[in-house]
């Protein structure tokens, strides 16, 4: 450009630059926060209360093998292997978190975001009269005062570890201490007062203490010192006892006294399997879970004004029923947004039209009548989100009368145990699914097209 304007623009190119530059800054500030960077879910507790599977592999595995096994996989829980001088998935024995390729604060994110129980385990010396490197000091001076300082040190540690991997701060922190022989007095008196000192030391830290070990070792020692000799060591508040006997319970043995640490158990019952869910394929062992109590079910809410949603059976309805059974209907066909007249139990020949064009909408053969497939499909209506064992949800419930209308018999408590797992697979075997007891976008839609 050239002329008389030419020195005016020339003065002014700094001021529109910076212009410019705010703009783009403002800009850059309002714009929508990319889906990678936006705020991570609170943290939780881990485990929480909770009824149902886990496994540990050792290593974590990739986030695609905990995708596939999320869908695929009966287990809500992880166990995972946070450090220690023990763990056994180490490459370099200097770094603490080497082995460990996948495991980091985004990989933990991901996993309770996704609904997973993380079991973070930390693995430091063993116990003095095992056959283990690094050992729990047994001198007995001071009331075996070494080895509770090593156990607060570790807990220190697993603590830190903890941390920078954005675990929750009140989450159960287990510490594995491996099969030994109780025999002598030193080495087994050492390793309670070790576990003593990881106990008070993550409580100092607001964590919650597990213990992982042989029922048959170190649990039966903690179960033993806290009956013979109570408020002598600080007992952990959840324990993880390998006993592989096979059955997912969380049952004790004779080694354990059957009210210690009720309600806040994991039971190992199998060591060392090879498994394949979804064509991914792992070396784990497998857990069942019940701590904190178990699974408990948020409140039901309420429906249509207090409506009984819950029932043993749903008989097939046809204009001129009345009756309780009847305002079921209603509810849930105004939750569908088919309906807009009184719940007030009267199967009328508006209540019969609104099933019939419902009937069309869904696909289903066209009566008038709330027969099983339609009370199945209203039943079902709703969110789809993936159920397996463990699961509390509002889901639950609606999961639970849409089997009841199937013809299972099961009580709806919002809570998926064993019984409804073993409803669900009886359903999917009957409707031609993979009968596995996990409730995925299959399943749901199965139920949707009213499938009995």
């Amino acid at each position: 450009m050239t002329g008389p304007l030419r020195p005016l623009l020339t003065a002014l190119a700094p001021l529109v630059a910076a212009l410019v530059a705010a703009v783009a800054l403002v800009g850059g500030l309002l714009a929508p926060v990319p889906a990678a960077a936006a705020a991570a879910p609170a943290a939780r507790p881990s485990p929480g209360a909770f009824t149902g599977y886990a496994f540990d592999a050792r290593c974590a595995p990739s986030q695609a093998e905990m995708d596939v096994w999320r869908r695929h996989s009966p287990f809500w829980g992880v166990g995972v292997y946070l450090g220690g001088s023990t763990m056994s998935c180490r490459a370099d024995p200097t770094d603490p978190t080497s082995g460990q390729p996948h495991l980091d604060a985004t990989w933990v994110r991901r996993q309770t975001s996704a609904g997973w129980r993380v079991l973070p385990i930390w693995v430091g010396p063993q116990a003095s009269c095992s056959g283990y490197a690094d050992r729990i000091d047994p001198s007995p001076a001071a009331a075996y005062a070494a080895a509770e300082a090593q156990g607060r040190a570790e807990a220190t540690a697993a603590a830190e570890r903890a941390r920078a991997l954005g675990i929750d701060r009140r989450s159960t922190l287990w510490y594995d201490l491996e099969d030994f022989d109780l025999a002598g007095d030193d080495c087994r008196r050492s390793a309670l007062r070790f576990l003593s000192g990881w106990t008070e030391a993550l409580h100092d830290l607001g964590h919650r203490s597990g213990v992982y070990s042989n029922i048959a070792a170190g649990i039966h020692a903690l179960d033993n010192a806290d009956n013979v000799s109570p408020g002598s060591y600080t007992m952990p508040d959840q324990v993880w006892y390998a006993w592989a006997n096979g059955r997912a319970d969380t049952a004790v043995s004779d080694k354990v006294r059957a009210g210690s640490w009720a309600g806040q158990r994991v039971h190992q019952y199998a060591l060392d399997e090879t498994a394949t869910y979804g064509g991914v394929t792992l070396t784990i062992d497998r857990s069942y879970l019940r701590v904190g109590g178990g699974s408990a079910a948020p409140r039901a809410p309420r429906a249509c004004g207090g409506v009984r949603l819950d029932r043993s059976a749903y008989p097939a309805l046809a204009k001129g029923r009345r009756g309780q059974v009847v305002r079921t209907a209603q509810c849930l066909l105004r939750k569908s947004a088919s309906y807009r007249g009184k719940v007030d139990g009267r199967f009328d020949g508006d209540v019969a039209r609104v099933v019939r064009r419902y009937q069309r909408a869904t696909g289903l053969p066209v009566s008038g009548k709330v027969d099983r497939r339609t009370w199945i499909t209203l039943l079902a209506r709703g969110e789809a989100p993936l159920l397996k064992e463990g699961s509390a949800e509002d889901a639950v419930r609606r999961l639970q009368r849409a089997l009841v209308a199937t013809g299972a018999t099961l009580p709806v408590t919002g809570v998926l145990d064993r019984r409804t797992s073993r409803a669900v697979a009886t359903y999917q075997r009957r409707v031609g699914l993979a009968a596995v007891g996990v409730v995925a976008p299959d399943t749901w839609a199965a139920l949707r097209r009213g499938r009995r």
